[in-house]
């Protein structure tokens, strides 16, 4: 009996990642929402969140989860900024080190600047659980745009990725 339940929870925990493997999430057609919310730590995610507020798919752009050494100008030259934009309709967050804090961090964020609607914009291996923690901490009213940005990770990324979303998802049960 307990050789079956074993079995049976191993079987389920194989499947569920060969279906994280496979079905990564992928990035969003054109729509239109009231802001882009960019998480730190992967390439290619804050070029993707510039891109989307260039073409006028979000009128605002928070990065959350920046270095608190970094300086807006310094931002503003790595990336390639205007000090128009960077004025208007850029936010740099620096309070968040982890996704449950970007969670946190972009809450509070959207509160302030009255969003209802986000595209939120990560790597494709780490959107589950980041959009996940922000289903846990935005209100029921704001719409989030799941966008990713596609990579290329290893096998190592990819398990303990795995295992951090159902850390996650298990704390977001016990929470209930």
């Amino acid at each position: 009996m307990i050789r079956r339940a074993i079995s049976l929870l191993f079987l389920a925990w194989a499947l569920g990642f060969l279906w994280f493997i496979v079905a990564l999430p992928q990035p969003a057609d054109s729509a239109k929402t009231d802001a882009v919310i960019v998480l730190t730590g992967g390439p290619g995610r804050i070029a993707r969140g510039l891109a989307v507020l260039d073409a006028g798919q979000a009128d605002k752009l928070l990065v959350s989860g920046v270095d608190p050494e970094v300086r807006p100008g310094e931002f503003a030259a790595e990336f390639g900024v205007s000090q128009r934009t960077m004025a208007c309709c850029l936010s740099l967050g620096f309070t968040a080190v982890d996704t449950r804090t970007n969670a946190a961090e972009t809450a509070k964020w959207v509160a302030q600047n009255e969003v209802r609607s986000l595209r939120l914009v990560t790597t494709d291996w780490h959107m589950r659980r980041a959009a996940g923690e922000l289903d846990r901490t935005l209100p029921a009213h704001v719409t989030v745009i799941r966008d990713a940005v596609p990579s290329q990770p290893d096998l190592g990324t990819l398990f303990l990725e795995y295992h951090k979303l159902i850390a996650s998802r298990a704390a977001g049960l016990a929470e209930l």
